[in-house]
């Protein structure tokens, strides 16, 4: 697949800069796939769009991850615990930066390329929220970046399809939880001409045992958000219920245990915007998109929802 099918035009005002005011006031598109029908739903209204599926969700936690630098200017972003205080992130400006050198709390190790470097971390996380560089108002409340099921901390940037949950909401589904720790390769876009050619580094995921055998005998699946999707379909390929994935979905891809897709609209050329394509389909995706985007959805992590059943 041509990386080139992943791009599209997006009016800078659909980016949205703040959430809702009540997290499942978001709006909602609901696309049904076979019989191709397409509805426009508030989010509190999900359960009503459901049957009997079981609701699986991503319960990582984002770090206070964004450490500012002083001299020079910049900042680094925790990517991945590495043990005994070694950490791998990415830092800027790399090529003012040194290994061996430390910077506040961070001493820097090794650059790996492209940005990403091994470090120490003198103390824990304690930094800012590490919101998406789009997002360029100020969060009044870092917790509106946060799930309200979110449990183990880990990760560099949120599972935003989770945002719009409520507990209220919640107690009207039947819910089981996975854990997929986000880091560099559900953020990072792709930069190949050619898909195939795009490289994942893989992200730690868990499982409960007890929970994966519920979910693999659910008659119904609905995976909320993309890293649900990459843990789920690791596991149903006969892969531990703890380690690493590097699994990357793209169109042509054979789904065993996702039914349904809960998502946030995703950027351009990204591997995020590949997975949603995979499920719903190329021309399909494009076409939701450009009808979202008609009828003035908001776009990207605090953005509203699209439910692909």
């Amino acid at each position: 697949m041509e990386t080139a099918e992943l791009d599209y035009d997006l009016p800078e005002e659909l980016i949205a800069q703040h959430p809702a005011d009540r997290r499942d006031q978001s709006r909602l598109l609901v696309y049904d796939r076979a019989r191709g029908d397409v509805r426009h739903r508030v989010f509190a209204e999900l359960p009503d769009e459901l049957s009997d599926e079981l609701v699986v969700v991503n319960d990582t936690r984002v770090l206070p991850a964004r450490l500012p630098l002083a001299r020079p200017r910049g900042e680094v972003l925790l990517l991945e615990p590495l043990g005994d205080g070694v950490w791998e992130g990415l830092a800027r400006p790399t090529k003012r930066l040194r290994a061996g050198r430390r910077y506040g709390d961070v001493e820097l190790v090794e650059h790996l390329g492209e940005g990403r470097w091994k470090l120490r971390l003198h103390g824990e996380p304690a930094g800012e929220t590490p919101l998406p560089p789009y997002i360029v108002e100020q969060l009044a409340d870092p917790e509106r970046y946060q799930t309200v099921y979110a449990r183990e901390a880990g990760s560099a940037a949120a599972p935003t399809a989770g945002l719009h949950f409520t507990p209220e909401l919640l107690a009207r589904l039947d819910v089981e939880r996975v854990t997929l720790h986000v880091g560099l390769d559900t953020f990072r876009p792709v930069t190949a001409s050619d898909l195939a050619k795009h490289e994942l580094h893989g992200e730690r995921y868990e499982v409960r045992p007890a929970a994966w055998e519920r979910i693999r005998s659910a008659e119904r699946v609905l995976a909320v958000g993309t890293t649900t999707v990459r843990v789920l379909e690791t596991l149903a390929r006969g892969a531990p219920t703890s380690g690493r994935t590097s699994l990357f979905v793209t169109p042509g891809f054979e789904f065993r245990r996702v039914d349904a897709l809960l998502t946030n609209f995703h950027l351009p050329r990204s591997t995020l915007l590949a997975l949603v394509m995979a499920f719903a389909g190329v021309q399909e995706t494009k076409r939701l998109y450009e009808l979202a985007i008609a009828e003035r959805y908001r776009f990207y992590s605090f953005g509203d929802a699209m439910l692909i059943v």
